[in-house]
């Protein structure tokens, strides 16, 4: 029987720094590994000799060979992993937890609405979506930080502005010299934009009470609690079930989620 709680080893293929304190890493596995894995999924990553975290999968099961993970600098663990260069190799566990529907959700329109580093599982999902851009009707994301410089990916936002495939919706909380976009919070921005409710399915990603606050307004605009996803962060340790860390109730974020519907949110008691 394999010990699933024995890591893969992966080397650092290139590190992206996306902000004062959020680096994007590029993964591939030092053996042959069949890793195949879902938008929405995590993975468990431990740093040898310092400890494990888990790690939303940024990057889309599309683009084959490797994993990218986004990871903000907060704890002893990410510390240790912010220390680490390229060519560096690092431990990989999982994929793990249920993932976003896509299969029930072609022929929809998907809003993308996130906040800060809750992008990073949607990356996942929206370039997923992009490379079966047939699948899917019109693509929309709202996306909002701090300041500029909170802003994660933004090159790759930049040109997926000018892109015909998605339309994207940029935000940071206070005005600076030379933001052109909205100003203000991503919940307000929603509001303001008033996205159609009809065939379409929102997906929203950020700090809790961003979250929160989105699924109120999106109910406010007449979306019904069943096209609303999310995806919950807790503390997750062992990443299958066992050791009851991220529990709410009688699930397990790690096992029965991270993906929950605002209908499901609702039935759970308030401790995410």
């Amino acid at each position: 029987m394999i010990n699933p709680y024995i890591p893969e080893i992966a080397k650092i293929e290139s590190i992206r720094k996306e902000t004062l304190d959020i680096n994007t890493y590029k993964l591939v596995f030092t053996k042959e590994k069949n890793f195949s894995y879902k938008p929405g999924q995590f993975v468990m990553v431990s740093v040898l000799g310092e400890g494990e975290f888990p790690a939303a999968i940024a990057s889309s099961p599309t683009q084959k060979g490797y994993i990218e993970l986004s990871v903000r600098k907060m704890g002893k663990v990410t510390t240790a992993l912010h220390r680490l260069e390229e060519n560096d190799v690092i431990g990989i566990r999982g994929p793990y937890g249920n993932s976003f529907p896509v299969e029930h959700w072609k022929n929809k329109n998907l809003l993308y609405i996130g906040g800060g580093i809750g992008l990073a599982p949607l990356r996942s999902l929206i370039n997923y979506t992009l490379d079966e851009r047939k699948n899917y009707n019109k693509l929309l994301l709202i996306y909002g930080a701090r300041t500029q410089g909170d802003l994660v990916y933004k090159e790759e936002l930049f040109k997926l502005e000018k892109s015909k495939d998605i339309e994207v919706k940029l935000a940071i909380d206070k005005h600076e010299e030379g933001w052109t976009r909205f100003v203000g919070f991503v919940p307000d921005y929603v509001l303001a934009l008033k996205p159609s409710t009809k065939n379409a399915i929102a997906i929203t990603c950020g700090p809790p009470i961003m979250i929160k606050l989105v699924i109120q307004n999106l109910l406010k605009l007449g979306f019904v609690q069943e096209q609303i996803y999310t995806t919950l962060e807790m503390r997750m340790k062992c990443g299958i079930g066992k050791c009851g860390r991220c529990n709410i109730g009688n699930i397990y974020v790690c096992k029965d989620g991270p993906v929950f519907t605002a209908k499901q949110l609702q039935e759970l008691p308030e401790e995410y």
